[in-house]
């Protein structure tokens, strides 16, 4: 009955670890409800600065700020947004795999890039790949605030002013739905001409007034564009890292059930054997005597 012991053992190793995934799942669930509920909040936020930014990109400025005008790319600066645990499906693999085709481009072209990192994955990631980290964040949990982000914020914000970078990308997780997580890279500095409006279409020759003057009400719009662009990425991948974490979870759940019912089926054929060997053993003495 040795290998039947062990199976029985293999049996309940599996049943103690299926509790936990299925525990695991169950926080999983309960914190994606929580996290979606937060970005709904912050979306309507989002959505109105970016109609803003449209306007004023669509007005007749004298004064261009320097987040609207283009540069030639020789230096390039990365905001990468992570997990900082794992046990999410592939959901970091995805997103550093969609951004090795465009590193490699930027590593062809000689193009510098200075990175800022949030999420431990990231950091791994990052020194794997020999990327030049100027700043990171980790360890923001699941209810992250503008204010803990200000800091690599200030850092990529004051690389482009000064002119260390000409450009800066954004990669993240987008949450589309429960099953469906889509890796976003995006350049967000310079502001791109989609976000003011469709070129083809007809310009507004019109403009606000602005108290007090341009440069600083238009400096501090794009300062709070960004910050809302960052933020809204980062709840972002955090409703995708729970719904990953779910799926994952009852993936790994579903499966420990299978190989219980596996192992279960092995350790009845080998108790079985062993009856039978006995039985065997019994008659073959009966009849010896």
């Amino acid at each position: 009955m040795s290998g039947a012991k062990e199976i029985r053992n293999k049996i309940k190793s599996i049943q103690n670890t299926k509790k936990i995934t299925k525990a695991m799942e169950m926080v999983a669930a309960s914190k994606m409800k929580k996290v979606q509920e937060s970005m709904g909040r912050s979306r309507p936020y989002s959505e109105k600065i970016k109609d803003v930014i449209k306007n004023v990109g669509e007005g007749v400025l004298e004064y261009k700020h320097p987040y609207v005008v283009s540069r030639n790319e020789k230096n390039i600066g990365v905001i990468i947004i992570s997990t900082d645990k794992g046990l999410c499906g592939g959901l970091n693999v995805n997103l550093f795999k969609h951004f090795m085709k465009y590193l490699l481009e930027f590593k062809d072209k000689k193009i510098g890039i200075k990175a800022v990192i949030v999420g431990r994955k990231a950091e791994v990631f990052a020194k794997r790949v020999g990327l030049n980290v100027v700043g990171s964040i980790t360890n923001i949990g699941d209810k992250p605030q503008v204010s803990d982000l200000l800091g690599i914020i200030k850092i990529i914000i004051d690389l482009y002013m000064s002119k260390d970078v000409d450009s800066v990308y954004l990669l993240y997780n987008k949450f589309i739905n429960t099953m469906s997580q889509c890796p976003i890279y995006e350049k967000v500095i310079p502001i791109q001409r989609k976000v003011f409006g469709d070129s083809n279409t007809k310009r507004k020759y019109w403009d606000y007034l602005y108290e007090p003057e341009p440069e600083k009400l238009l400096e501090l719009l794009m300062k709070r564009y960004i910050e809302s662009l960052v933020y809204q990425s980062v709840v972002e991948n955090i409703a995708c890292e729970q719904a990953a974490r779910m799926v994952a979870m009852k993936s790994a759940t579903d499966n420990a059930g299978e190989l219980i019912d596996t192992f279960k089926l092995m350790y009845n054929k080998a108790r079985q054997a062993s009856i039978t060997q006995e039985l065997s053993e019994i008659v073959a003495g009966a009849e010896a005597v």
